[in-house]
């Protein structure tokens, strides 16, 4: 089982926009003096649920500051990027970093950001699976042409290749967030391993799961890698020596930043949206994923595995929106659950 820090770079009440910048980075350092496999880092823009517009940017610094650990993106968003321009940062990052860098993709939603990085409305509706496997091409061949709807260009080199690493990965690997069961079955029929959302309970992303190992065997995807699919669970993580003061922790202050950060998002087209009841909505993650004793979030990880068959988690521990609590809660993950867990 391999456990990381998910990063929202989260701007909580009161805070200005440096500070989860600066908490972003400390905690990814942490992170690492922890023991933690991995960090994987969020991308937003316009609003204070997240204050990373590049993951891939912040990601690069990260891999600048640590020496061991994995460092994700999750998500970089297709529809306001070119799909070439991330593929030549995606192989640059796994290439100086001794192939340390996962790229997790996604489509994103619906908002202003396709009106101003202009990939539109179609962008985000259709153009998804042609921006998926642009991307995934230029990370595995040696030359690449665009023939899409969206992307049409002669072909040109890949430079710099990514198999032209010094280790035995041939590339970055490629992560898929998955909402969706058209979502799950592009993924699958693409071999991409899953980035499941913390909104989903265990048995959800069961099925999920299980709807990708379908589909994968429909397609043809070879047995090895069907079995060896490493998914990823998005969570929460709160530890302390009581379950309540744990969960009490995160309800005095994720419901103000749920509450500004996911009401700041703006439609491209107008069209309603109906936002959680922030109050409601981090009771139910209290309730999902591991928050409470030591051995409590232990048991919530292994269970969630053995149900789910993930293997690979990414969890949010900048809920309290404080640093030093936040630095706290990532050592008392790798001093006192990890154990547990290997």
């Amino acid at each position: 089982m391999r456990v990381g820090s998910f990063v929202l770079a989260a701007q909580f009440p009161g805070q200005g926009q440096g500070e989860p910048l600066h908490r972003a980075v400390r905690s990814a350092e942490v992170a690492e003096e922890a023991g933690l496999d991995s960090v994987w880092l969020a991308e937003h823009h316009f609003v204070p649920y997240g204050t990373c517009p590049s993951a891939v940017t912040l990601a690069a610094l990260l891999l600048g500051r640590t020496r061991r650990i994995r460092v994700g993106t999750a998500v970089s968003v297709l529809p306001t990027t070119h799909p070439v321009a991330l593929g030549e940062q995606a192989a640059l990052l796994h290439l100086t970093s001794g192939g340390r860098f996962s790229l997790g993709v996604g489509r994103g939603g619906p908002w202003v950001d396709l009106e101003v990085f202009g990939g539109g409305l179609e962008a985000y509706e259709r153009g998804f699976p042609e921006s998926l496997d642009l991307l995934t091409r230029w990370l595995r061949e040696p030359a690449v042409s665009g023939d899409g709807e969206r992307f049409r260009f002669r072909q040109v080199p890949v430079v710099p290749r990514p198999s032209e690493s010094l280790t035995d990965a041939p590339g970055p690997e490629v992560v898929v967030a998955c909402t969706s069961p058209a979502s799950v079955r592009l993924a699958a029929e693409r071999g991409l391993p899953m980035l499941l959302g913390m909104h989903v309970g265990d048995e959800e992303k069961a099925e999920m799961v299980g709807l990708w190992r379908r589909h994968a065997q429909e397609c043809g995807r070879p047995p090895e890698e069907v079995r060896g699919a490493a998914h990823v669970s998005a969570g929460v993580c709160q530890i302390a020596d009581r379950r309540a003061d744990a969960a009490e922790a995160l309800l005095k202050i994720m419901p103000g930043w749920l509450r500004q950060g996911l009401d700041a998002h703006v439609t491209v087209d107008g069209r309603a949206r109906q936002m959680r009841d922030p109050v409601a909505y981090t009771e139910l993650l209290c309730g999902l994923h591991p928050v409470g004793t030591p051995r409590l979030c232990a048991d919530r990880l292994a269970a969630t595995s053995e149900r789910t068959g993930i293997t690979r988690f990414a969890l949010l521990v900048e809920g309290s929106g404080d640093l030093a609590a936040t630095e706290e809660n990532l050592r008392r993950l790798g001093a006192e659950v990890l154990p547990q867990l290997r």
